[in-house]
């Protein structure tokens, strides 16, 4: 009997063993299934409209960039403006030395004045036929010869004076005083009409091809009127007050650089703008009831963007998406999630593939902050 009871005590030890080992393993695999199962915002998939943007350097030019000149040749003896100074039609920009073409005036006005007497002589002679006629037309020829060429030296004498061709602003001033310039030689500077001012941006075969696809219109001119206004930010960083408007493109392609120049025009009301500005047009692009997700909702993974959909088990499955731009916070799809659809809202980095997760629906807009106007919600 002692034997029996002593057998049995250890098989009755390894029974609680196990039971307890039994215990400890559901324990655990509770804990697991618990952490397998986090509470996670969830968002339904929408459609809005949605106006992305596409940046393109650009470089800002007066809509008149007037080359200033020298008609003659000569020394500068003043500059009367300085670079940046707003200017008038009219208005002196520089001086250059003229005394010898003075001397040359006035031997020239000279030769007027003699060929003017010989002509008041002649003219009694020929009223008495003492002398042909022909002596006083000659005369009179030799008279109109001297004053063209007082006429052209008093002209030369003029051009002197350099004045500015249009209204605007003075840009940089290549020659000071005792310089000698002439004709041949570079601009003295370059005066700009800034009260409306062209931006300049160049987009690749590809985009110009799709530009002109998804803009409205049967024709070029048409397309290029309907398109909507592209606004600009300057070199600071800050985007510009006013509003602009492409108004032409030169369709054909550069064979350098494989690229087509747009220009596009924009006030100027406060003379912000100059020429020679740079910074970057931002033209618009609108997707008229496009599936967007936020950003924040999304991650990548070799290079390519997913999202957790969830399926009617709650169950996190990792769901590859296209997509086709981004504005704000949020992305514009092409395929792989649709309208309606439940995905994760965030927290991304916690879950994985085939996840069980309790779903706590969440307002689109709150995982999407700050959505500006230029969305607006599907009617």
């Amino acid at each position: 009997m002692k034997t029996i009871i002593k057998n049995t005590l250890p098989l009755l030890f390894l029974a609680a063993l196990a039971s307890c080992g039994d215990k400890d393993a559901d324990q655990a695999a509770a804990a697991q299934q618990g952490q397998q199962a986090p509470s996670v915002p969830a968002i339904k998939v929408e459609t809005r409209t949605v106006t992305s943007y596409t940046d393109y350097p650009a470089t800002i030019e007066g809509t008149t960039n007037s080359e200033v000149r020298a008609k003659i040749s000569g020394y500068i003896t003043d500059v009367l403006v300085d670079e940046g100074q707003k200017v008038r039609k009219g208005q002196k920009l520089f001086k250059l030395e003229t005394q010898t073409l003075n001397q040359d005036a006035a031997a020239a006005k000279a030769n007027v004045n003699a060929a003017q007497v010989e002509v008041d002589k002649l003219k009694p002679l020929v009223d008495k036929n003492i002398i042909s006629n022909v002596q006083l037309e000659t005369a009179k020829a030799k008279l109109q010869q001297a004053k063209s060429g007082y006429s052209g030296i008093a002209a030369n004498i003029g051009y002197g004076t350099i004045t500015s061709p249009v209204d605007g602003y003075v840009g940089t001033i290549r020659f000071r005083k005792g310089s000698l310039v002439s004709p041949s030689a570079e601009p003295l500077t370059t005066v700009s009409a800034v009260e409306n001012v062209y931006a300049y941006f160049s987009m690749n075969e590809s985009e110009y091809l799709t530009f002109l696809q998804n803009a409205d219109g049967s024709s070029k001119e048409e397309k290029i009127k309907n398109y909507p206004e592209v606004s600009l930010v300057l070199a600071n960083g800050t985007e510009y007050s006013e509003k602009g408007k492409i108004e032409t493109i030169n369709s054909q392609i550069n064979s350098r650089t494989g690229t087509v120049t747009f220009r596009a025009l924009f006030a100027n009301p406060t003379g912000l703008l100059s020429a020679g500005n740079s910074g970057t047009i931002k033209v618009p692009k609108v997707f008229t009831d496009a599936v967007v997700v936020p950003q924040e909702s999304t991650f990548e993974q070799q290079g390519k963007r997913y999202v957790y959909k969830i399926s009617q088990d709650t169950t996190a499955v990792s769901q590859s998406i296209q997509v086709i731009s981004e504005s704000n916070n949020v992305y514009v799809i092409k395929e792989g999630i649709s309208e309606g659809d439940v995905i994760v809202g965030k927290g991304m980095g916690k879950l994985r593939n085939d996840m069980k997760i309790k779903p706590q629906m969440t307002a689109f807009d709150s995982i999407a902050k700050p959505i500006t106007t230029e969305f607006q919600l599907k009617k």
